[in-house]
């Protein structure tokens, strides 16, 4: 059969567009029947059913008026009545839809007009859902694009097949952009919005040095060596910690590359910024030594409950420590994910001195005894009356100038001294309402149970009801910085997991769980299956 030349035309026009637009040349298809459609319905009746078909091969255009088959008929041009149909078709039954062929149409001016509008709108749309489809698969990757105008400080950019937009905050500082640049950048968020799909980059995101390493440094792309963190202080400096898998190849020096190429080749890109490189480490005391370089460190402290680091340094290293306008420690902060607080030298003795007076004041006050006795006591290091009270003698009795008696005697000083502020902080429960019960649990004293009550916990239900969070604090990090919010017992020495022990005690008091739960769940972890 001869193809008319109309017919032709249509499957060329549709040809055309999808090769332009980079979409399935059946959807320009459908969308061409869609318009079809809506051109037809104004020649024969917005009611009717009409639907129309392009066959993609031959480009032969076909209408029908759709009739469902019904018991009675409220619309005459979009139903038909059951005996009529069988009369047309002997299967017909209820529900069914009969198809009349429709004679061509002639396509007027304004039909014409509406249905280009379908067109452009359905191709419009299949165009956003390629480019979502095509960009949302591509988060994380590095693309190079020309800048197609700036507005306001934001960068528009064309990628080719999509626009995409760098934000004046995803800048690196005094960077400058003007049209026809060419620029590279990360992807890190592609989002479907009302006017299309927008790709957001990025040029300060942490992730955009990674990827950078990657392209110029091939034992990371092969996963020989692996980025464990990065801090960046985007367009100023840089820390980077890499690992290497195999023993025999240097991480840093890979990374560095012959007369620091490889290195080189990454500042150009981030107009200038210097990047320091050190080996990774799982241990945190060595990392941090790493990471505040080039500041010689005396002295490593960790506290791992509130993951918070101090460092002491020499005191003519305390600003290359601390770097401009905090630069260095912040940085390290951010490497590590743990807070550091730098000391000089003498700022730690002063520290230790201060400490040193105040544990000897504690023990003359508590245990009624003369300065030089309660020196004695601090400089052996005993912190607190509590560890005197529950310590071996033997080990008070070996101190230079005491003996067992001596020993002894401390000893019952310090746990008279203990007794009468478990009585104080006992009347204190009792006055604030909290129950006798919860001394039940293991793990709380009464001045725990006074710091509880002071916050509303007065019963084992209560107790029961708390997260661990809400006993020991918890950290938040957020833009490099770590905030820390305290917990009930912010002045007592319980750990996160013995704060979740004595929860999971009270809610058996409780009767929340019972053993028989606990077994259960125990059993789950050690077979590696969600409890």
């Amino acid at each position: 059969m001869a193809v008319s030349a109309n017919r032709l035309e249509l499957l060329q026009i549709a040809d055309a567009v999808a090769r332009e637009k980079s979409i399935d040349r059946m959807i320009v298809i459908e969308s061409m029947q869609d318009a079809i459609e809506k051109a037809a319905k104004t020649r024969y009746g917005a009611e009717t059913n009409v639907r129309a078909e392009i066959n993609p091969k031959t480009g032969e255009l076909r209408l029908w008026r759709l009739l469902e088959v019904v018991d009675a008929v409220e619309e005459p041009s979009r139903q038909i009545e059951l005996k009529y149909a069988k009369a047309k078709a002997a299967d017909a039954k209820l529900g069914d839809f009969l198809t009349e062929p429709l004679p061509p149409i002639e396509f007027g001016r304004i039909a014409a007009q509406s249905a280009k509008q379908v067109i452009v709108q359905k191709v419009r749309d299949a165009e956003r859902d390629r480019m979502y489809e095509e960009y949302i698969n591509r988060v994380g990757e590095i693309v190079n694009g020309t800048v197609k105008r700036v507005e306001y400080g934001n960068v528009i950019v064309d990628l080719g097949r999509g626009e995409a937009i760098i934000r004046r905050d995803e800048l690196i500082p005094r960077e400058l952009y003007r049209y026809g640049d060419r620029v590279r950048a990360y992807i890190y968020d592609v989002r479907r919005e009302q006017r299309g799909p927008q790709i957001f980059l990025s040029r300060t995101h942490p992730q955009f040095m990674a990827k950078l390493f990657q392209q110029e440094v091939p034992e990371i792309y092969d996963g020989i060596i692996t980025i464990r963190s990065i801090a960046r202080d985007p367009g100023s400096r840089a820390k980077i910690a890499v690992t290497s898998s195999d023993s025999s190849i240097d991480p840093v020096g890979a990374c560095v590359g012959m007369r620091g190429s490889r290195v080189q080749a990454v500042v150009a890109e981030l107009q200038g910024e210097k990047i320091d490189i050190i080996p990774w480490t799982e241990s945190i005391a060595d990392l941090v030594v790493s990471a505040l370089q080039p500041a010689d460190v005396a002295k490593v402290v960790l506290d791992e409950q509130a993951e918070r680091i101090e460092v002491v340094v020499p005191d003519e290293q305390l600003s290359l420590a601390i770097g401009r306008r905090g630069q260095n420690v912040r940085l390290a902060s951010q490497l590590i994910g743990w807070d550091i607080d730098i000391l000089t030298e003498a700022e730690e003795s002063e520290r230790r001195q201060k400490e040193f007076t105040e544990r000897s004041a504690l023990f003359m006050q508590a245990l009624d005894v003369d300065e030089m006795v309660a020196q004695l006591l601090a400089s052996e290091g005993f912190s607190s009356v509590e560890e005197l009270a529950y310590i071996d003698a033997s080990e008070i009795a070996s101190i230079q100038g005491f003996d067992e008696e001596t020993a002894g005697e401390i000893q019952q000083r310090a746990a008279d001294y203990l007794a009468a502020i478990e009585k104080a902080n006992d009347d204190e429960r009792i006055k604030l309402g909290v129950s006798d019960d919860l001394y039940e649990i293991p793990g709380l004293n009464a001045a725990m149970l006074v710091a509880l009550g002071h916050d509303g916990v007065k019963n084992v239900e209560d107790f029961a009801g708390c997260a661990a969070d809400d006993l020991v604090g918890w950290t938040e990090r957020k833009d490099g910085e770590t905030k820390r919010f305290d917990g009930t017992f912010k002045d007592f020495p319980v750990s996160r997991e013995e704060a979740e022990e004595m929860i999971l005690q009270a809610r058996l008091k409780a009767g929340w769980i019972t053993e028989a739960d606990l077994a259960t769940a125990e059993e789950a972890i050690e077979e590696g299956a969600p409890a």
